[in-house]
């Protein structure tokens, strides 16, 4: 299966989708990556199943110095990137190493931002093992932490030489991780493709089911999709800000809750409450949100929250969204099933907060 190949401003990166893939990573990386020292990055969840992938053969890459923090959204910190880079400058690793971020998001975020900044930035490779990661995080370039004012609010756009998703790997995740990951491809349907919004309709019990050939191919077409717009706008000028549907209402969500609710959880709200301020706004058929909800539910995701959250608090997370323009809420807001309204060429719009608390009530 030939490799989905990212364009960017320094280059290009294939992205790998195939299962059965964690075989050759070792193969893959040397190729990408010729006599580098290795450092693999990874959650300490995850390193549990990287001893078990080792152990049964699946897995046969070998760093010469592994990392691991403790698992979770709340660790994507600058104090756990200054750890890990410490960890590496008193290791000796110099400008001829490399990264090989193994995990979900997180990780990816994580790991990427090390990669960008130590000795002012190496090459790194993407292995993504999270449904989530493999549709979205793990593709365009950016890397970040967290910080108590929101979400990816440091950062960097540093592409990877290499994304290698491995699709068998989604078996053994948690329910729950598993269908946090939906979210995004719903939202690349939703922003793009309405014949691809309209398969997941279609295989929506066979996803369900983590049918491989069915997963491969939501992974493959979410990359085509976010690959083709990241490329078209790699810095996050423009059109890239389609990406963010549903997002800003998201980041206030897990911020407020203090990450209780997960980030695909709160993609899947956000998603819902934007597409019924865009059915008043700009023009978004009436029906689409409940068309967006249904299908959601279908993949086991909540569409409202459970347990109220502060309004004030999730206001002020919103204030502080990249978006934002002057003090002004900006929202990405479709104007179809797989169509973004353009907003003036700046792909937002200017939203007031009575009508996104209106939503949320």
């Amino acid at each position: 299966m030939p490799p989905i190949i990212v364009h960017h401003s320094l280059g290009s990166y294939p992205v790998h989708v195939v299962p059965g893939l964690l075989h050759s990573l070792q193969d893959l990386v040397v190729q990408a990556l010729p006599e580098r020292k290795l450092v693999l990055i990874t959650d300490d969840m995850v390193d549990l199943q990287y001893a078990d992938w080792t152990g049964k053969g699946s897995l046969t890459f070998e760093p010469d110095l592994k990392l691991t923090f403790l698992a979770g959204e709340a660790s994507k910190t600058r104090g756990t990137w200054a750890t890990l880079t410490d960890r590496m400058l008193a290791a000796g690793f110099g400008r001829d190493s490399a990264i090989i971020a193994l995990g979900g998001g997180v990780v990816g975020d994580l790991a990427g931002f090390v990669a960008a900044t130590y000795l002012r930035g190496i090459p790194f490779v993407q292995v993504p093992t999270t449904l989530l990661a493999m549709l979205d995080a793990s593709v365009g370039g950016k890397v970040g932490v967290d910080t108590p004012q929101g979400k990816n609010l440091i950062g960097a756009f540093h592409p990877p030489v290499l994304v290698a998703a491995d699709p068998l790997t989604l078996l053994s995740l948690p329910e729950r991780d598993y269908h946090g990951g939906m979210a995004e491809a719903v939202k690349h349907g939703l922003i793009a493709d309405a014949e691809y919004f309209a398969w997941i309709e279609e295989h929506a019990q066979e996803l369900a089911a983590r049918d491989v050939p069915a997963l491969t191919h939501l992974v493959r077409r979410s990359v085509e999709i976010k690959a083709e717009v990241v490329e078209g706008d790699e810095k996050e000028e423009g059109r890239r800000a389609i990406l963010n549907v549903g997002h800003t209402i998201a980041h206030a969500i897990e911020q407020v809750s203090g990450y209780a609710v997960p980030h695909g959880e709160a993609v899947a709200i956000g998603m819902v409450a934007e597409c019924r301020i865009a059915e008043v706004t700009v023009g978004l058929a009436t029906g689409s949100a409940n068309r967006v909800s249904a299908l959601l539910t279908r993949l086991g995701l909540p569409t409202r929250l459970t347990h109220p959250l502060p309004v004030t608090g999730l206001l002020e997370a919103i204030q502080h969204d990249k978006k934002n323009r002057a003090g002004v809420i900006r929202l990405a807001l479709p104007s179809a099933i797989g169509a973004m309204h353009t907003g003036d060429g700046r792909w937002t719009v200017a939203t007031d907060s009575a009508r996104i608390v209106a939503v949320l009530g």
